[in-house]
């Protein structure tokens, strides 16, 4: 009896240690490199091609593998869990990252280290965090874009990129309130967008950045930002190498982060910013524009509060200049430093702008054309007393004197020989036609069409010769 019992307990013994591990064998040399990640085993090495995960069981496929050569697409409306990507290390070219309903983080990516062409997460409803792409280092190869992800409070998991071969686009993230996650990147080699973030306050994030642009593929814009309120984050900034544009940021009330920037090669936009009051952190600018660019140069447009151009002061030259819409502007004196325009002049409905007199540094001819339209309450042109002769920058070239309800006299045009193409000068209700008159007379060669009428009619004694 007493050895069956033995005997049985032997066998327990030894199916036990059958089962639980058997033997241990510290001598094993089958020559396995497989990395240990739990239940996915990383030894399939580089998938070859394109691969695109539109449903949970393309996870399992593309499990085990350590790289891809070519792009990677997820997108899955029914995914929730990417925990079988461990293994992927590299994307030869781009992550797109794209319309996942229901996924909450990218945690199944966390061994990502690289991505060559563009990394791109867009229209992931329900995305609230990158944290899982903070293996991601140095250069982005194209382009960073972040668009439509309407649960996303931050970029912490970019932490780790320093630079982004084309542009940064981060657009209509509803829940974004800062950039911080993008502290280190120091280099975009064309263009930075920030556009329609609503609840946006800062961007601080960008504070490593020195330069932007290649001509014009490059530049900056920061656009319909409704809750940004400064632009301090871009202190760093030295040079915009393309466009520049500020635009319908409601809640923008100065510029002074900007203050750094020397030249904006080509444009620079200012509009439709509500809460601007001034201009002051472009202070450092001296010029704008690129005549081979046509419409390059410099437009302010549509700020409600803005009360003056002085932050434009050290500005010298322009290719072209746009005033309009500025409501209560009262005077251009911040633009006094200007003595050259290469292409076009326009100003335009700013109902509180009384005189031109900043723009009296300009002398010698206007490259294109003269645009003076619908200012109520401007009663002179005195500050153009310069300007000799209007060209055809851009196909265009003209004088036109349009619905300027207060102006009584042409005075201000004096020095004027030479329109180029195309006078108009009409509406203007108080303004004599003899004044017109006298202006016709001073050009030595004729316009190609001249439509002259609702000005106040008077009688001119003597008549001039070209009174219309």
């Amino acid at each position: 009896m007493t050895a069956n019992i033995t005997r049985h307990l032997l066998l327990m013994a030894l199916a036990t240690a059958l089962v639980f591990g058997g033997c241990d064998d510290d001598d094993d040399d089958s020559g396995t490199t497989d990395t240990d990640t739990g239940p996915v085993e990383c030894n399939l090495g580089e998938y070859d091609g394109y691969f695109e995960i539109n449903t949970q069981s393309d996870v399992t496929t593309l499990a085990g593998y350590t790289s891809i050569s070519d792009d990677l697409y997820i997108n899955c409306p029914s995914c929730t869990d990417l925990s079988e990507l461990i293994c992927l290390s590299s994307a030869g070219r781009g992550l797109i990252i794209r319309y996942n309903d229901v996924l909450t983080n990218l945690d199944g990516l966390s061994a990502l280290t690289s991505v060559a062409g563009n990394l791109s997460i867009d229209y992931n409803d329900v995305l609230t965090n990158l944290d899982g792409l903070s293996g991601i280092t140095g250069s982005v190869g194209v382009s960073l874009v972040l668009r439509s992800n309407f649960a996303l409070t931050n970029l912490d998991g970019l932490s780790g990129i320093t630079s982004v071969g084309k542009s940064v686009a981060i657009r209509n993230n509803d829940a974004l309130t800062e950039l911080d996650g993008l502290s280190g990147i120091t280099s975009v080699g064309e263009f930075v967008y920030i556009e329609s973030n609503d609840t946006l306050t800062n961007l601080d994030g960008l504070s490593g950045i020195t330069s932007v642009g290649e001509g014009d593929w490059g530049g900056f814009e920061i656009a319909g930002n409704a809750a940004l309120t400064d632009l301090d984050g871009l202190s760093s900034l030295t040079s915009v190498d393309g466009k520049l544009w500020i635009a319908n940021n409601a809640a923008l009330n100065n510029l002074d982060g900007l203050s750094g920037i020397g030249s904006v090669s080509l444009g620079l936009s200012i509009s439709n910013n509500a809460a601007l009051t001034n201009l002051d952190g472009l202070s450092g600018i001296g010029s704008v524009g690129d005549l081979s660019y046509p419409g390059s140069g410099l437009g302010i447009y549509d700020n409600a509060a803005l009360t003056n151009l002085d932050g434009l002061s050290s500005l010298a030259w322009v290719a072209y200049l746009s005033i309009s819409g500025n409501n209560v502007l009262t005077n251009l004196d911040g633009l006094s430093g200007i003595t050259s325009v290469g292409g076009g002049l326009s100003i335009y409905d700013n109902t509180a702008l009384t005189n031109l007199d900043g723009l009296s540094g300009i002398t010698g001819p206007l490259g294109g054309g003269l645009s003076i339209f619908e200012n109520t309450a401007l009663t002179n042109l005195d500050g153009l007393s310069g300007i000799t002769s209007l060209g055809l920058y851009d196909c265009y070239g003209g004088l036109m004197i349009i619905e300027n309800t207060a102006l009584t006299n042409l005075d201000g045009l004096s020095g004027i020989t030479s329109v180029g193409e195309e006078l108009e000068i009409s509406s203007n209700y108080v303004l004599p036609d003899c004044e017109v008159c006298e202006l016709l007379d001073q050009f030595t060669d004729g316009s190609s069409t001249i439509d002259v009428h609702d000005n106040l009619d008077d009688t001119c004694t003597p008549v001039p010769t070209n009174c219309p």
